[in-house]
């Protein structure tokens, strides 16, 4: 396990759940569920409900990893809060509009979030899940 991370901000949260050492964490202070999920930081150390915890939120961090990483990937969490590389998969869904105006020569993209939130860089690689690595958060 990595032990080297340069956290430059972490923040106290509150979970009304669980939360699992360097895992993601979602804006609530909850443990990131759902893949691909919008995600804050990476928990310190484990917490039981309605106990207060740290997660890095700026800077490196330590993270478990839920598949094999390398280097040049893109991070996503998985559906239990650990890293795994991002799908690359961009769906633009088709509108019950068609466009042909003239102006509309190029794709507008409108709307919120993208299907999946990239929230770090790995700076060490991963041969499997379970492994800990150092990643770079992204703001």
């Amino acid at each position: 396990m990595s032990k080297q991370k340069i956290s430059l901000m972490a923040l106290t949260f509150k979970s009304a759940l669980a939360v699992a050492a360097f895992r993601a964490i979602a804006g609530d202070g909850a443990q990131a569920t759902a893949p691909g999920q919008k995600v804050v930081g990476v928990s310190h150390a484990a917490a039981v409900a309605d106990e207060n915890f740290a997660a890095d939120v700026i800077g490196t961090t330590i993270i478990e990893t839920g598949a094999a990483i390398a280097i040049n990937d893109s991070l996503i969490v998985d559906s239990q809060g650990r890293a795994i590389p991002s799908t690359g998969a961009l769906n633009i869904a088709a509108g019950a509009v068609a466009v042909t105006g003239t102006a509309a020569n190029g794709a507008i993209l409108a709307g919120g979030d993208m299907p999946e939130y990239v929230f770090a860089d790995p700076l060490q690689i991963a041969s499997a899940s379970g492994q800990f690595i150092e990643v770079l958060l992204r703001r």
